[in-house]
């Protein structure tokens, strides 16, 4: 079983009731998590439409939100960065010019540095993504599009053809690196610029 609280410390402090679900469950089901998270903010937040914008964070212009965005204090979105598909920023996180974030969760004090993209895939805190590097959430390449994840000697067949990786608190990724779908990061690992990360037993 893998429980994303013990590679994400603080997880539980804003999905008590996701504790139990599996990484993939949660990005597949974002958009009502975070429809319902919204539901319960108090007046530090901006709410149109289903994106929420506390009122200390930063949009640059060029940016494009679809909901349900959530968007926490500190936060920074650079020019020309789209969200979409269902998106939840801590506190303090930083989306550079031009990056892409699809249905994914990125916790407090992560940096997302620019040129990315993160879909359907859950950040830890105080991760480094440097420019250019991934999450791939697709086998485009295969006949046999199945996604598995492999964690602790086990192959777990998560079900689905969409889910990019569950990467821990401390992680680094370097530039240009790819993480394969079905990607899963222990805390504080590095990923050298240009690796590949594909995990199978």
């Amino acid at each position: 079983m893998i429980f994303i609280s013990d590679f994400i410390h603080s997880f539980p402090n804003y999905f008590a009731a996701c504790t139990d679900m599996l990484p993939w469950n949660v990005t597949q089901k974002l958009p009502v998590i975070i429809g319902e998270f919204i539901a319960r903010l108090d007046d530090e937040y901006t709410i149109i439409d289903g994106i929420a914008v506390h009122k200390n964070a930063i949009i640059e212009q060029g940016a494009i939100l679809k909901p349900p965005v959530f968007i926490g204090a500190n936060c920074f979105v650079g020019a020309n960065a789209y969200l979409r598909g269902g998106v939840f920023l801590s506190n303090a996180v930083k989306i550079g010019t031009g990056c892409e974030i699809k249905a994914s969760i990125i916790f407090d004090n992560s940096s997302i540095a620019h040129f990315n993209f993160i879909g359907d895939s859950i950040i830890g805190s105080k991760v480094n993504f440097e420019a250019g590097s991934i999450t791939a959430n697709h086998f485009n390449e295969r006949a046999d599009k199945n996604i598995y994840a492999y964690y602790q000697s086990q192959k777990i067949d998560t079900g689905c053809i969409k889910f990019g990786a569950l990467v821990g608190d401390h992680c680094r990724i370097g530039a240009n690196a790819v993480l394969s779908p079905g990607t899963i990061l222990p805390p504080a690992t590095i990923v050298k610029r240009l690796e590949l990360v594909e995990q199978h037993l």
